[in-house]
């Protein structure tokens, strides 16, 4: 009996998902102020937005290292991508709720978009 093949559609979305988080994980990383006043923020913490560019950088690249990977490791790393943008998605929309700038609802639809991919792979593949 053969074991169960990992969808070439997710191993396509580990790609989109290593360039979309180099996107913005890159001009984090160099240029945090001016990148973040760009999207409106009024107050950046360089230390803290050069964090979120890192753990970006980390987990777009294992996307793109990990999407030829065996069905194993592609439960974990979905598991991994779930609970990291459904924190986001909470961390996010609790500080729009507080008056984040309008660009935080784009960030707000990214992470709520890679969740729902996320989850729905997650979901597919444990059935299996």
């Amino acid at each position: 009996m053969s074991q169960p093949l990992v969808p070439p559609t997710l191993r396509t979305w580990f790609v989109v998902h290593f360039v979309a988080d180099y996107v913005f994980a890159i001009p984090l990383l160099i240029a945090p102020i001016a990148t973040l006043e760009f999207f409106g923020w009024q107050s950046v913490d360089p230390i803290s937005a050069r964090l979120v560019g890192a753990a970006l950088v980390a987990i777009g690249g294992e996307s793109l290292l990990g999407r030829n990977a065996s069905l194993e490791s592609f439960q974990t790393m979905l598991r991994m991508k779930v609970i990291w943008s459904a924190t986001a998605v909470l961390g996010i929309l609790a500080s729009m709720l507080q008056g984040g700038p309008p660009a935080g609802w784009g960030a707000l639809a990214v992470f709520v978009g890679f969740n729902s991919v996320w989850t729905y792979y997650y979901l597919k593949l444990r059935a299996l």
